[in-house]
């Protein structure tokens, strides 16, 4: 069974308090050399059948409308994995 992943991140121009949390746990751990941390959202959706393009459309609009908060946030990402099984 195909999984479709959707991913969801803070719009660019807005602060990303976790980030922030992240990047400065970084640096007191000695890890320097990273500038930035920004922190989203990863959704795996399994689906029963094959993922054509009528589901992915299905998962699209999902994405905007329940996944992801559109006035904070963007849908990065939606891509499917195939199942190893």
């Amino acid at each position: 069974m195909p999984t479709i992943v959707v991913e969801v991140m803070p719009k660019a121009e807005l602060l990303d308090p976790q980030g922030k949390a992240v990047a400065g746990a970084l640096g007191r751990l000695g890890q320097t050399q990273f500038s930035d941390v920004r922190v989203g959202k990863r959704f795996e959706i399994t689906i029963d059948g094959p993922a054509d393009a009528a589901t992915l459309a299905a998962v699209a609009e999902l994405a905007d409308t329940v996944l992801s908060n559109s006035v904070i946030e963007d849908v990065v990402g939606i891509h499917v994995v195939e199942s190893a099984n």
